[in-house]
């Protein structure tokens, strides 16, 4: 692209892991580089802890049905959870310190959606060798800088809209939900509203409360704990065959750094910030390989969760929203040392609750990326476009519709701006 893609393209930075990036900081103010301590706010911790709910009781049901496809045993099974927990949680924890930026990673759900179908044909020990190489490869792509050279060629606008089209579904979702549990997403949807009049900085947890206490008024909490016992991690030799690199190694890698990754970069950049590329990518990528041998597939960026995280409802100071990032981590520590013997307590919360409860946490991301979206006239269209693509859900080759809302951007703006202005200067 040329040289004026520098005035449309995302602030991604591509620079050395020595630098911490937040947010700029508004003109005449002095620094902001207060203790966590004194940052910390209880509406941090609660997105934080709100974006583990919704990870837990949605993408890691994928990773069960995998871990069941592939016949793992219980040991496995809770080795596997314990890894991409525990990998998740000290990625945001020491990222989110690290840039002082909310960092919100996670484990890569199409990774775990490909591994549904494709793990069985392996066996465990081949398929861990294939997780070790998707994430040195991941490795390499974030350390060079080709990751974030490719992202800052995106225009922001459709940056903006793509976010939007990822959180689409979960907006509409609050409204879905009143159709079979009205009473649940009733509730969450009024107390949010009331909240967000009297006390905005805790509309969401007045929306929790309301919510869990709806549905346990309705009787929908089925929620039992028979036994907690610590996970016990289990390490698994690797075996490399040529058949598992290409089955498993090859699509992982490209739908966790495209469906995952890109539009995790995105969420970040849509939200003020000025990200890391080497730093982001390369960290998950090694955290991968480190915890590979006990089942992790692949740690990345997230993008709903992370949405939850980086928006007004986190906090309304954008510089003090990393808090999120931790309390998220701390809370997938938690969780994955105890590895599957508390996914019981999430799968026990109604499905009307989650999508009420992440669709209202959602609404100040979607509103930002509605609004970057349609910010330049000359970008409108291909934002359009882009949040289209996005929002339909569409998956083609196996990628998800975030990074061909992307593509399809892209290709938009290229034919209507800059082909159009060569034509122009032509003539």
């Amino acid at each position: 692209m040329s040289s004026e893609s520098s005035n449309t393209s995302t602030t991604v930075e591509s620079s050395t892991l020595d630098e911490p990036a937040v947010a700029p900081a508004t003109a005449g103010e002095p620094p902001h580089r207060p203790g966590l301590l004194r940052d910390m706010s209880l509406s941090a911790v609660l997105a934080g802890f709100v974006a583990v709910v919704v990870s837990y009781s949605g993408p890691l049901v994928i990773v069960l049905a995998a871990a069941a496809a592939g016949h793992l045993d219980k040991a496995q099974t809770g080795s596997w959870v314990w890894a991409i927990s525990i990998g998740s949680g000290l990625t945001c924890i020491g990222l989110s310190l690290r840039t002082k930026m909310p960092v919100i990673t996670a484990w890569s759900t199409p990774g775990a959606a490909l591994l549904v179908t494709s793990l069985g044909a392996y066996s465990y020990a081949e398929a861990i060798g294939a997780f070790i190489v998707t994430g040195v490869v991941i490795t390499l792509v974030g350390l060079t800088g080709v990751f974030g050279w490719l992202m800052r060629q995106v225009p922001t606008a459709v940056v903006s809209a793509m976010l939007a089209g990822i959180l689409f579904s979960f907006g509409t979702g609050v409204f879905a939900s009143l159709k079979t549990a009205p009473w649940i997403a009733g509730a969450v949807l009024l107390a949010y509203l009331l909240g967000k009049r009297w006390l905005p900085r805790y509309a969401v947890l007045i929306a929790l409360a309301a919510g869990v206490a709806a549905a346990a008024a309705t009787s929908r909490l089925d929620i039992h704990l028979d036994s907690i016992e610590l996970a016990r991690p289990v390490l698994t030799t690797p075996e490399f065959s040529v058949a598992s690199l290409i089955g498993i190694a090859v699509p992982m890698i490209l739908a966790t750094l495209a469906s995952q990754n890109a539009p995790g970069m995105a969420v970040l950049t849509a939200s003020g910030y000025q990200p890391k590329d080497r730093l982001l990518i390369g960290s998950t990528g090694l955290v991968s390989t480190a915890l590979a041998p006990f089942g992790s597939h692949a740690i990345n960026l997230a993008a709903i969760t992370a949405a939850i995280c980086t928006g007004p409802e986190s906090h309304r100071d954008p510089k003090r929203r990393y808090v999120a990032g931790i309390a998220c981590g701390a809370f997938y520590l938690l969780i994955g040392a105890f590895g599957t013997t508390l996914v019981v307590f999430f799968a026990g919360l109604p499905k009307e609750l989650v999508a009420a409860i992440a669709g209202v946490a959602l609404f100040g991301a979607l509103a930002g990326g509605l609004s970057g979206a349609v910010k330049e006239e000359k970008d409108r269209e291909a934002a359009l476009i882009t949040f289209l693509a996005t929002a339909s859900g569409v998956t083609l080759f196996g990628i998800g519709s975030a990074f061909w809302g992307l593509v399809f951007g892209v290709v938009a703006h290229l034919v209507l701006t800059r082909w159009r202005s060569a034509r122009s200067a032509d003539s």
